[in-house]
């Protein structure tokens, strides 16, 4: 991050001149500072300590070894998809989901790609509401159809892929 950090400085002065000047260090915004952190996650290479512990052994052939900048780990993420009590994830079986949504609410990542199903409910609510002199109100009952997304729950087999991520097969 440090070299994301910004001069930023202030004049002082009658009339808008710049008799004196003070000057700082100022972070990058939240927004760059999590971009800048999450593509370093998604890059993140898992590693092994050598045998001597003065080096990092990267996982794989095909994978280039790490520099200072790279992220690494050793051991994988559990997996947030399914009910683990000793890690406190309650899984996403059953959670409700947004089928058009391609963020972290999106069925599609939400449900870990094993897909959602999807149900109508009849929602009935007041509408229509008028203000009657004095200190009244009167409404209707409405009624309007919403269709919700849920989580289909785990069947068959589970394949491990990298960083601990697990998918259906």
């Amino acid at each position: 991050m440090k070299t994301n950090i910004q001069r930023e400085c202030k004049c002082h002065g009658i009339s808008g001149q710049c008799n004196q000047k003070t000057c700082w260090q100022k972070l990058p915004t939240f927004r760059h500072v999590s971009n800048f952190l999450k593509s370093k996650f998604d890059g993140a290479s898992k590693v092994m300590i050598s045998n001597k512990g003065n080096e990092l052994i990267v996982e794989g052939e095909t994978i280039k070894p790490p520099t200072n900048l790279d992220l690494v780990y050793t051991t994988d993420s559990p997996d947030f998809c399914i009910n683990n009590p000793k890690t406190g994830s309650l899984g996403t079986d059953g959670r409700q989901c947004n089928a058009s949504s391609k963020a972290v609410d999106g069925c599609g990542l939400l449900c870990c790609d094993r897909g959602f199903t999807s149900y109508t409910v009849t929602v009935e609510f007041h509408c229509k509401c008028r203000f009657y002199w004095c200190c009244q109100v009167r409404c209707e009952k409405c009624k309007r159809k919403r269709k919700f997304h849920r989580c289909k729950s785990f069947s068959g087999s589970r394949k491990k892929t990298s960083k601990g991520s697990q998918r259906v097969v």
